[in-house]
């Protein structure tokens, strides 16, 4: 099972560095504090991913805060898995993500993203862009 990454821990810390209003009952001076001590805990370890399923509440309650602040899936309706291929040209998922995308944990969501995104060979990074990010929104 893939850990939480590092990256992901960074985004979230910036993210409620930038918050003003509480959130998921975390004030982003507690939220903030608890992210870096998380960081702190990884770099004396020498780790890179901390592990999504004993990961602490005090440390998993801002860094979920985070992540449901993010789009859930990277579909943008275009999915090529369903004619055959084994990577959608879509979201660029494998057609195992695409398939078991609902009963992925959050920490196997990121890591999927991660790599499509280093990837960036998907539709979504390029000639549908603009489809992307207007999935992104949140809807009303």
């Amino acid at each position: 099972m893939p850990g939480i990454h590092r990256t992901d821990i960074e985004a979230a810390l910036q993210w409620w560095r930038s918050r003003e209003a509480p959130l998921g009952g975390w004030t982003p001076h507690d939220a903030v504090t608890q992210l870096s001590a998380l960081l702190a805990l990884l770099d004396r370890h020498q780790e890179v991913e901390c592990d999504e399923a004993s990961m602490p509440a005090h440390f998993r309650g801002p860094w979920l805060a985070w992540y449901d602040s993010l789009p859930d899936t990277p579909c943008i309706a275009i999915c090529s898995t369903s004619q055959g291929d084994a990577l959608c040209k879509g979201c660029g998922r494998t057609f195992a993500e695409v398939q078991h995308w609902p009963e992925m944990s959050p920490a196997e969501k990121r890591a999927t993203w991660r790599r499509i995104t280093a990837e960036g060979t998907a539709w979504r990074f390029n000639r549908y862009a603009e489809r992307a990010q207007e999935r992104a929104k949140p809807q009303p």
